[in-house]
């Protein structure tokens, strides 16, 4: 009898477990396909107390099943992007709706023929540098070039028809890496201006990693990149906080952004361009340091009117930051990294300041914590109704959004925020093109173009 009772109650308990793991299952798989949002409120918070190993292995097994549904949907779609080559089929159109305004915009997408970016093997993994890519409009044409190297074009008026049409255009990329001795680590920025093509490379030497500008003549034909400039800058180990933006800038100068590469005191330290946003002359290549005591500016763009220099970049655990250099005079403007930050360290300790003006930093214009994973940033004098209001349109790659700022005539005070959510995308680029009034955004995450155009 006893026995039978014991069977009985060893039942129950199964039972209990399997409901109670079914539950938790539903519960916790609603939270992790609700994306950024929703795991702000729940996941954020145990990993706060669960290592990052443990919980990655707990979210492999748990959700294996929901995971090889999405796996096998997303692989799908990877074949058919690899079948249709170079054509940069539409698959993908859809309104989208802002969240605070309730705005309505049409985005379509398009493939793009590089590969893939692999979220699965983690922020660290080197495979990943090179599948960062770039897009930049040249008259009537969009050039994108892959974090390998390849580059491609397509004329902006193909996005009114059902394919893209893109031709590939040769560079010689793989010859200045063999010339130099350099592996390849990834692109990092793609700017055009006055029919010269401009970007940023992380290469491997025997002296470690380090940063370079090349630039070539603007020929559809083939691009042939020079050195334009040197940062001369090295880190032993390999790391994603290298910044590399490009953006015009005033007295014929580029403006060139360049991460702190994991180095502890380089962007504080005025003989290291680590950290730093530089000018650089286009003639002579000469450069002049414009800020310091930045840490990942992904991020970058000269208002010319107002003088004003804005930057986007990474914080560490929180703490992404809009910044505003107003160039009321030649002093140096500094950002505070690595002293002063609203996030905290990635293993939880708090070694930061807070305040940045209180201990001798520019504040931020604006900072979000959780981060978003900010990315490029875009300045429009009014907004896409055509009102006379300022608006930064900000991309992010973790929260999968495009954020929509309005701010006062003085760059003092944000009057409004929207955002635009794109579901399971990462946007790394985006370019504003005023003649037929819409973004061309890069997803990286198929990888795809993007366009999206305000729903009249």
């Amino acid at each position: 009898m006893n026995k039978i009772f014991n069977i009985i109650k060893k039942k129950k308990v199964i039972i209990v477990l399997i409901a109670f793991f079914f539950i938790l299952f539903i519960g916790m798989w609603s939270v992790v396909s609700g994306g950024y949002d929703k795991q702000n409120k729940t996941i954020l918070f145990l990993k706060e107390f669960i290592p990052t190993d443990v919980s990655r292995k707990a979210r492999d097994i748990i959700f294996i099943i929901p995971n090889l549904k999405e796996k096998n949907k997303f692989l799908n779609k990877q074949v058919t992007k690899y079948e249709q080559g170079l054509n940069g089929e539409l698959f993908n159109e859809e309104i989208v709706l802002s969240k605070n305004n309730k705005t309505s915009y049409l985005l379509k997408e398009f493939f793009l023929p590089f590969p893939r970016l692999d979220i699965s093997l983690g922020w660290a993994a080197t495979t990943n540098s090179l599948r960062a890519h770039y897009l930049a409009l040249a008259e009537d044409k969009v050039i994108v070039i892959s974090g390998e190297g390849k580059t491609i074009y397509f004329k902006k008026n193909n996005i009114f028809n059902k394919k893209l049409n893109q031709f590939k255009i040769s560079n010689n990329i793989e010859n200045i890496l063999e010339k130099n001795n350099f592996k390849l680590i990834g692109i990092r920025d793609l700017f055009i201006e006055d029919n010269e093509v401009y970007i940023s490379l992380i290469f491997k030497n025997l002296k470690g990693y380090s940063i370079n500008v090349y630039k070539a003549d603007f020929d559809i034909k083939k691009l042939n990149f020079e050195l334009f400039f040197e940062t001369k800058a090295y880190w032993s180990d390999y790391t994603v906080f290298t910044g590399g933006r490009l953006s015009n800038y005033k007295d014929n100068k580029v403006l060139f952004s360049i991460g702190y590469a994991s180095i502890d005191n380089a962007a504080q330290d005025s003989d290291s361009l680590l950290g730093k946003i530089i000018s650089i002359n286009k003639q002579t290549s000469k450069h002049q340091i414009i800020s310091i005591g930045h840490r990942n500016p992904q991020g970058l763009l000269y208002i010319e009117n107002s003088n004003i220099i804005v930057n986007t970049e990474h914080g560490p655990k929180g703490g992404d930051e809009i910044n505003l250099n107003f160039l009321k005079d030649d002093k140096i403007a500094n950002y505070g990294w690595d002293i002063a930050s609203y996030g905290i360290a990635y293993d939880g300790t708090d070694p930061y300041k807070k305040s940045h003006i209180k201990n001798g930093f520019v504040e931020p214009f604006k900072n979000y914590t959780p981060s978003i994973g900010i990315s490029q940033i875009i300045y429009l004098p009014k907004n896409l109704n055509s009102k006379n209001e300022k608006h930064f349109f900000i991309s992010s790659l973790r929260a999968a959004s495009l954020y929509i700022t309005k701010m006062d005539k003085e760059f003092n005070k944000i009057l409004d925020e929207d955002r635009l959510f794109f579901e399971n995308q990462r946007i790394r680029d985006m370019e504003y093109d005023s003649e037929n009034n819409l973004f061309f955004l890069l997803f990286e995450t198929t990888p795809s173009i993007g366009v999206l155009k305000l729903n009249n």
